[in-house]
């Protein structure tokens, strides 16, 4: 009867317990202001499948670093995010207001959207390296591209160039040493972002780096949405390779990239780097500039910096909202601006995969789309591959290149670096491949769901973060 009693009282202990912390929890969830279908959905999960729901959160559920973003290196000093004109771009007010450095002066830039060309330049600046060459990219293959590329790099290693690879955990959880070992004997320094296992101090199985950064000597870079592996680039075809680009760069800007990377490098590793120099611009140069941008978004960011900037840019647009993207996620308030410019007769125009790499993420951007195509939008498919460019292009006044998509990932978890190009030269000129694209593609007039899709759609849509 003993025995009883306290197994009873055992039992009732850890259920106060569990009941106190599952409440501790909702209200640590309220208190993070998160959206609201997201934190709705956790609720759910803590109060009525506790025993999956509180790990989940714990491995998946933090979206801003709040105690470890203290120690990460600020992005930007406040001395050269000081504008050299009054503002008068919405966008960049916005911008500049979350931290971000002002519109840079670019002495050249290039677009890359075939992936034998962006490889072949990639390993043309990386051969020109005298100092350093700093990269990071969500995903390096172990094929013959990504071989090709650490190869590359260690042959500059063993010249005395700085090499330092920084590699995203989730990524890239399949590299190993004997991969890296070339480049490590080289002398070069190889580190993986928040590894997904908790054995370390920092880890993180939801916060990933989808940064793709090459920067050299502090003179070129490298920024866009291609991965180091045979899908994205390489020395010759594929019948696999995806539609993507990439962005070549000198400039002023090269510094703000450079503290991003630096600051993620620090992060990682608590090694600093050298204060990087802002490239001199001389009217000699060219005429007239090229104009950037250059925008960090992620857990590192206080504010949602590329999501405001995205919905500031939405609302200024009077007539066009071209759209590139490989998956489509967008949360209510984009989804809903960009419904009312397309009924305000403003041409809204969205191109996809037909079927991309994420199957959850074809089912999860189906009601958007029905919603879209009901107001007016225009809808897109490419049928003949992927579609891995991520690309937006408003009016004339911005176009945005870089390593985000428009989903929900993007926007609130990733780690991302966008470049925003205010040059009418620079936007025309994605605005012709975006065009080509849409001449290649289906046009969708209606996208029809049985009933067994509307479910997948809406499962879909509940672990969108997760996609």
């Amino acid at each position: 009867m003993k025995a009883i009693f306290y197994q009873l009282l055992i039992e009732h202990f850890f259920t106060i317990i569990g009941f106190l912390f599952a409440v501790f929890l909702i209200l640590k969830i309220i208190s993070e202001h998160r959206r609201p279908g997201g934190a709705i959905s956790w609720v759910i999960a803590i109060i009525f499948a506790p025993y999956i729901g509180v790990p989940l959160y714990f491995i998946l559920g933090s979206r801003k670093i709040a105690k470890k973003i203290n120690r990460k290196e600020p992005l930007y000093s406040t001395s050269t995010a000081k504008p050299e004109q009054p503002i008068k771009n919405p966008i960049e007010r916005i911008l500049l207001s979350s931290g971000m450095p002002p519109i840079r002066r670019i002495h050249s830039v290039s677009f890359s959207f075939d992936g034998i060309e962006a490889y072949n330049k990639l390993i043309e600046i990386i051969k020109e390296a005298k100092e350093y060459i700093y990269c990071t990219t969500f995903i390096l293959g172990k094929d013959k591209t990504g071989l090709s590329i650490i190869n590359t790099l260690a042959e500059k290693g063993k010249q005395g160039v700085r090499v330092h690879l920084l590699l995203d955990s989730l990524g890239c959880l399949t590299i190993t040493k004997k991969i890296l070992e070339p480049l490590i004997q080289a002398g070069g320094e190889v580190s993986f972002f928040l590894p997904v296992l908790p054995l370390r101090r920092k880890w993180s199985a939801n916060l990933r780096n989808h940064r793709k950064i090459v920067i050299v000597d502090g003179n070129i870079a490298m920024v866009g949405g291609m991965n180091l592996s045979d899908n994205f680039m390489g020395p010759t075809p594929s019948s696999n390779r995806f539609l993507d680009n990439a962005v070549f760069l000198q400039g002023e800007a090269l510094y703000d990239i450079e503290q991003i990377f630096r600051s993620d490098w620090y992060f990682t590793t608590e090694k600093e780097l050298p204060e990087p120099k802002i490239s001199s611009f001389t009217s000699e140069t060219k005429p007239l500039p090229s104009l950037v941008q250059v925008v960090a978004s992620g857990p590192d960011v206080p504010e949602d910096t590329l999501h405001d900037a995205i919905l500031t840019a939405c609302m200024e647009a009077r007539e066009r909202i071209w759209i590139v993207t490989p998956y489509f996620v967008p949360d209510d308030p984009i989804l809903k601006l960009l419904n009312l410019q397309a009924r305000a007769g403003v041409d809204v125009s969205i191109i996809l995969p037909e079927h991309s790499n994420h199957r959850l993420a074809d089912f999860a951007r189906g009601p958007a789309l029905r919603e879209l195509i009901n107001s007016g939008a225009h809808i897109w498919f490419y049928e003949k591959g992927m579609v891995h460019s991520k690309l937006l292009i408003f009016d004339r006044f911005l176009a945005v290149t870089g390593s985000p998509n428009l989903d929900i990932r993007s926007m609130y978890l990733n780690f991302e670096i966008a470049l925003f190009h205010y040059s009418p030269n620079e936007i025309d000129a994605i605005a012709g491949w975006i065009y080509q694209l849409m001449n290649n593609s289906r046009f969708i007039a209606e996208l029809p769901a049985n009933s067994l899709q509307a479910h997948l759609e809406n499962l879909s849509l509940l672990i969108a973060p997760l996609i």
